[in-house]
């Protein structure tokens, strides 16, 4: 497998996106709704899968983006190619508040394992599939499911993950215990199992749910201090019109101020 080699440059702070550099005849793939421009003569084409496997035939092709399915995501992805002389641009941009994350599959040995939305987009030649749990504990409570992404090949990466981004370096038998929704993603020599909180007012009271994620080295593993689930959750909390609980944006005039200010929702 030879991945295209591409260029690129991040952008941005809080919303980020990534700009990649495609020489004549280069490509680079990504999910629907992540494109956010490009330069004229980069064409565009929808195809099954990933595209890392366009010489298995049609068989081929229906099996690895079947498998899509699993992982949530659309039997479709998009490519987009350098079909003419000269350097060309095109730009991916994150889909919520976060950071872009640039993964080189070569200093990973090949793999990436990734929660199922984090993938942005990759140079052609990167595989797509899906990683399944063999451990029953963490496929019932491991927040991901048995069913995780992995990104496969020689090439260049981009996984998104929300707020702020920490790498981990773990030794050895290093153990690192973590909220099951932060995790972005682990280099495939990392260990990854589900741990009891335990306590009966930690179970009950803990705010923080029954399970962490116990994640063993030796590897690399990223975490997102703010899983979108979470930030959602929390925007239907606030929403009046959901049942949440108005709180004023901290005016102490509350329900009158927003009348005020021409937020006159009733």
């Amino acid at each position: 497998m030879n991945a295209h080699e591409i260029d690129y440059q991040i952008f941005g702070e809080e919303m980020q996106y990534v700009e990649i550099e495609l020489d004549p005849r280069e490509a680079v793939i990504a999910e629907a709704g992540n494109f956010m421009m490009m330069d004229d003569g980069i064409r565009m084409d929808t195809i099954f899968g990933d595209g890392s496997k366009q010489n298995e035939g049609f068989l081929g092709k229906v099996l690895g983006a079947g498998k899509r399915l699993l992982t949530g995501e659309s039997l479709f992805m998009t490519i987009f190619s350098n079909e003419i002389q000269g350097k060309k641009r095109i730009s991916f941009a994150s889909p919520y508040p976060g950071k872009i994350i640039p993964i080189d599959l070569t200093q990973f040995n090949g793999k990436f394992i990734c929660q199922k939305d984090a993938f942005l987009c990759a140079a052609k030649g990167v595989a797509i599939g899906i990683e399944l749990s063999k451990k029953l504990g963490r496929g019932f409570f491991g927040g991901e499911g048995f069913i995780m992404q992995k990104i496969e090949g020689d090439g260049m990466a981009f996984v998104h993950s929300g707020g702020t981004m920490a790498r981990k370096e773990l030794g050895p038998g290093e153990k690192l215990k973590v909220d099951t929704g932060c995790i972005i993603g682990f280099t495939q020599t990392i260990d990854y199992d589900i741990e009891f909180v335990g306590g009966i007012k930690n179970t009950i009271f803990g705010g923080e749910g029954l399970f962490f994620a116990s994640l063993t080295g030796p590897g690399t593993v990223y975490i997102q201090s703010l899983p979108f689930s979470r930030l959602a959750n929390r925007v239907l909390q606030a929403a009046p019109q959901m049942g949440g609980k108005d709180k004023g944006e901290g005016s102490l005039l509350g329900g009158i101020g927003d009348v005020l200010s021409g937020d006159n929702r009733f």
